[in-house]
């Protein structure tokens, strides 16, 4: 697994921390561990020149997002930790100032209506994919857009957590177990009322509100994703001269729609920001309002009547300096 001088602290190291881990965050360490082994393999043959002169060039070979090479320097850090413990004497890397280099895609509304569209009239044609897709999709694609709601939450959604009464969905199955419920627009919950009694689910609380025809589980994200992928394409919607960390047209930025337009109309009615942005962080299910600042940034091209307003309540928000976590 590591052919380093190290090889044998790595396997050793890499053994106690994989007990501790979730999957992804068990490849993501393994991968990072695997980079610092090669590097190390090629240049030293010898234990005891892990100097500061070596860790500045490590670091400086790193590239990608910035909190991405924060992470990959926090790992190797916790790893040097571990190796100074069997009598190595190393030196420390220090932990980088992140930038936020983030930029989401923001579909405008002529995109959304050919969203809408497509969706609503798409024929299946790969005999592989769940029929149900066909009737599930263009509802999921609607409460991703007036909910806000992330994929991976809205296809384990039970009919046991929808209140089609209340026009209320309780959402359990969410990042960072943030449980929370939604509220759903009147037109949204007429939706998912209609959508119910075509597929059969009132009344049968212990089944998935976008159950798979497949199998007793629910249908998967990756088929929704795929088909939404597959629409984007079909309608010419790209970003052209996508700057490196720049997102592009996706599934998950129906969420940053719901959250530009939810933030856009708050300013348009006069509702102070600063009071509207923490309803928004909780009905989002965030962790705080610096991850829902994230939500908010957009670009001045689709929407430059709100660059004045936006970038000033953002500025304050979000100071341009470097921050360490």
């Amino acid at each position: 697994m590591f052919d380093s001088i190290y090889s044998e602290q790595l396997s050793q190291y890499y053994g106690l921390r994989r007990e501790t881990l979730s999957e992804s965050a068990e490849k993501h360490e393994l991968c990072y561990l695997r980079r610092f082994d090669s590097y190390v393999s090629e240049r030293l043959d010898s234990p005891g020149h892990i100097t500061e002169d070596f860790i500045n060039q490590w670091v400086g070979s790193l590239s990608g997002k910035s909190s991405s090479v924060e992470n990959e320097i926090i790992v190797i850090r916790q790893f040097l930790e571990f190796l100074k413990h069997t009598g190595e004497s190393v030196a420390m890397p220090s932990i980088p100032r992140v930038h936020d280099d983030y930029v989401p895609y923001i579909f405008n509304d002529i995109e959304l209506n050919c969203i809408f569209e497509s969706a609503d009239n798409i024929v299946q044609k790969d005999p592989k994919a769940d029929p149900y897709l066909v009737i599930e999709f263009p509802v999921i694609l609607r409460l991703l857009y007036s909910c806000g709601l992330r994929i991976g939450e809205t296809v384990k959604i039970s009919m046991n957590d929808v209140d089609l009464d209340g026009g209320i969905l309780r959402l359990i199955n969410t990042k960072g177990n943030k449980q929370r419920l939604v509220p759903m627009s009147a037109p949204m919950t007429d939706i998912l009322y209609k959508y119910c009694m075509a597929m059969n689910l009132i009344g049968r609380n212990n089944i998935w509100l976008f159950p798979s025809s497949k199998n007793e589980g629910h249908i998967s994200d990756r088929s929704v994703k795929r088909r939404f992928e597959y629409i984007v394409r079909n309608n010419g919607i790209q970003v052209c001269k996508r700057k490196k960390h720049e997102r592009g047209p996706c599934l998950h930025c129906m969420r940053h729609v719901f959250a530009f337009k939810s933030f856009a109309k708050a300013e348009r009615e006069g509702r102070h920001l600063d009071d509207a942005v923490p309803f928004l962080s909780v009905y989002l299910g965030h962790a705080g309002i610096n991850e829902t600042a994230k939500y908010l940034k957009f670009s001045n091209e689709l929407f430059p009547e709100s660059i004045d307003s936006f970038g000033r309540f953002m500025s304050d928000l979000l100071p341009e300096v470097d921050y360490e976590e």
